[in-house]
């Protein structure tokens, strides 16, 4: 019997058993009462059956909770806890009452349960008691033979005729166990609380990576429809270029012959060679770096290098700037440009015309100027409205010019990881894209990144066969009329304006 602040107590155990296996047991007993040396009383306390027993003076308590096949594992659980609850001082041992040796799938399902709710440990305080009247297995079951082993072979098979010897025998097994306490179950609470969290962080994290592969899978099928979406569009630029190329067969030779003669007239003095010019018209938005762009390349091919850290940080360009500057052996004219349009979007006739001037013989390329970290609505839209002033043709003699003021990443991962509309620019223009560092601490690094820069423009220059971007925006009258009006203001000297100025 169990033990209780020094005093001997009743034994109390928990019965774990269907309603077959509760009513053979209490049948066996009750066939047992008439004997002097047992003596039985049955009563209910609450929902729960408590069963008294008395063996030769020793007595012990049984509680049942009746367990039926239909409850939930919840239900069950309530059941077994309400069970161990109403035993008076909380101690007990576990009785688990199977049929001649069966041990079938329902006890397999007590067992598990059990363990959930008591923890592991409820089988140091189990007791597995076979009712040996009706049917007997031949063999035990493997799964009850390693229950038994788990148990410390507390097993026991009762019979009505032998029911006085085997109840004294579970007593003095009872006697030798300390009982499954109130603290061990209070344990075994915070610990299956923790599994639970554990398990339901796994699953998180489970439902976390399927999620991730999904939005992978979903990002790999976008980028295979953009991809066949930009070969369709690569496609039809190249049917409309075809169209084009058809059309201006008959215009070229007007068009040559325009340029020769306004070549003449702006540069009357001058005696050069144009046809080996190239002209770079560089364009972006204000802020965007085009002038300590143009700077850089200037210092570069003359193999300087400036001391001054805001060298490159060139101030606000307001009109259009013609420099001039010998780079492997031929002659190239860079225009810088303020932008082209007012505050609202309203296109500057006189701007588009000035930098078309000054870019005879072509222009043979535009830079499209970016600065690196920076990309706004404005910067988004700026290929859209340059192809309205230029024409759409423009993307075909384009290059996208990264300036960068503090050289901290690389232009190849920024590229990769821009905005979906910086790719489709940088794509739309051949995926021709170069970067300047215009940082102090980058001056070695830009004389090669300028050297690029240049190779790229002879190889763009070269695809059409040297032959500059063909502007058909404007007539020959409204360009001299244009050029005439910066020589008046030239020569008045009423502003400060360097348009036509060769360095």
């Amino acid at each position: 019997m169990a033990k209780h602040n020094g005093v001997r107590n009743t034994a109390q155990m928990m019965v774990i058993s269907s309603v077959e296996e509760w009513f053979s047991f209490k049948s066996l007993l009750q066939n047992c009462s008439n004997e002097k040396h047992l003596q039985l009383t049955f009563s209910s306390l609450g929902s729960n059956q408590v069963c008294d027993l008395a063996v030769d003076g020793r007595s012990f308590s049984l509680h049942y909770a009746e367990l039926k096949e239909d409850l939930t594992q919840e239900a069950i659980r309530q059941a077994i806890e309400g069970c161990f609850k109403s035993c008076t001082d909380r101690i007990c041992t576990f009785l688990l009452l199977i049929e001649g040796g069966h041990f079938t799938k329902r006890e397999r399902r007590m067992i598990e349960i059990l363990q959930a709710h008591f923890g592991a440990e409820a089988l140091k305080y189990l007791v597995v008691l076979s009712l040996e009247d009706g049917k007997v297995a031949e063999t035990m079951d493997d799964a009850l033979l390693e229950l038994i082993t788990t148990c410390n072979r507390r097993y026991s098979q009762i019979t009505a005729a032998a029911a006085h010897e085997k109840l004294c025998s579970l007593l003095d097994t009872v006697d030798q166990m300390t009982g499954y306490t109130e603290a061990m179950l209070t344990e075994a609470k915070r610990r299956s609380t923790e599994d639970a969290a554990m398990r339901m962080l796994k699953e998180k994290e489970q439902v976390f990576k399927i999620m991730v592969q999904r939005e992978e899978e979903r990002r790999a099928k976008e980028m295979e429809e953009l991809m066949a979406k930009h070969a369709e569009e690569r496609k039809k630029e190249a049917d409309e270029g075809k169209t084009f190329e058809k059309g201006k067969e008959s215009l070229e030779e007007p068009v040559v012959s325009h340029r020769d003669r306004l070549q003449l007239q702006m540069n009357a003095t001058e005696d050069n060679d144009d046809t080996k010019k190239m002209s770079v018209i560089l364009l972006g938005l204000s802020g965007s770096g085009k002038s300590s762009a143009l700077n850089l390349i200037l210092e570069r091919t003359g193999n300087k290098h400036s001391n001054d850290e805001s060298s490159h940080e060139a101030p606000q360009t307001l009109c259009c700037e013609r420099k001039q500057v010998l780079a492997a052996g031929r002659k190239l004219v860079l225009v810088d440009t303020p932008e082209l349009w007012d505050e609202d979007e309203v296109e500057d006739l006189e701007l588009v015309k000035d930098c078309l001037l000054l870019s005879y013989p072509g222009p043979h390329v535009f830079l499209l100027v970016l600065q690196v970290g920076r990309f706004t609505r404005g910067e988004s839209e700026l290929l859209q409205r340059l192809q309205k002033i230029f024409g759409r043709e423009l993307v075909e003699y384009a290059i996208v010019l990264f300036v960068s003021f503090d050289g901290s990443q690389k232009i190849d991962d920024y590229v990769m990881e821009a905005h979906a509309t910086l790719q489709d620019l940088i794509r739309k223009c051949g995926s021709r894209y170069y970067v300047l560092n215009a940082a102090k601490s980058q001056n070695a690094l830009s004389c090669q990144q300028v050297e690029n820069l240049l190779s790229g423009i002879n190889k763009l220059v070269a695809s059409h066969g040297g032959r500059p971007y063909p502007v058909r925006r404007f007539t020959e009258q409204e360009l001299q009329e244009r050029r005439r009006g910066i020589e008046e203001r030239k020569e008045g000297a009423l502003e400060m304006n360097y348009l036509l100025k060769d360095d």
